[in-house]
């Protein structure tokens, strides 16, 4: 066995075994944490309403932290949309989905994935960088917020590497590739990465929790 096969094969399979297993062991846990029963009269009512609101106001920063947070903001929205636009609008990424799912989806155009995925990882390094060298993100970061950075990164490495053949050979550059995705469902799980999954769920349940107190959030 080749080391594509085995990368495309054995360690993508079993990388999506532990992902999966991990996102139903977390889910199954913030789920066992949740409380039915409340415990104080609702000052405002329909709480639902403040749940829905906080979802979507928190996409935008706070007006008085705006200047501040700029480079931060839009560089995170930058990011999360070449993500999504690499990973699901690459043609050959839209084949592999394909043969998993049954069905596909119309492609960008080859130039266009490439520009979004060199400004994406650029993005990422730019961040990684400024948390590096600003000393109070510095002091907040953990190992998680390091190796998360890396590790999403890695596949944008590779897989820029790999379509131009620059560095090793096509097919070891390939590998790398899907190793790169492999190690990268692995982490997710147990990592901060996990926050895809949350982050609306918990703006709900904050939006909630004030709106019961007669916060307006």
């Amino acid at each position: 066995m080749s080391l594509l096969d085995f990368a495309r094969g054995p360690a993508l399979e079993w990388a999506a075994v532990v992902f999966m297993v991990g996102m139903l062991w977390r889910i199954g846990g913030l789920t066992l944490m949740l409380r039915n029963k409340v415990l104080s009269k609702d000052r405002t009512p329909e709480p639902w309403k403040g749940g829905l609101r906080t979802m979507f106001t928190r996409f935008s920063p706070a007006p008085v932290f705006r200047r501040k947070v700029a480079f931060q903001y839009i560089a995170g929205w930058v990011w999360h949309l070449g993500f999504v636009l690499v990973v699901f609008f690459f043609q050959l990424h839209i084949q592999f989905f394909k043969g998993i799912v049954g069905f596909g989806w119309p492609a960008l155009p080859n130039g266009m994935i490439v520009a979004l995925g060199a400004v994406s990882l650029a993005v990422l390094i730019t961040l990684l960088i400024r948390r590096v060298l600003n000393p109070v993100l510095r002091m907040i970061s953990s190992f998680d917020d390091y190796a998360s950075t890396v590790i999403t990164a890695l596949p944008f490495a590779t897989g820029l590497m790999a379509f131009a053949h620059i560095g090793l050979a096509y097919e070891t550059m390939l590998a790398l590739h899907f190793l790169s995705v492999a190690l990268l469902l692995v982490w997710f799980p147990f990592s901060k990465l996990f926050h895809v999954f949350t982050v609306l769920p918990s703006r709900y349940a904050l939006g909630v929790k004030f709106w019961r107190k007669g916060v307006k959030v």
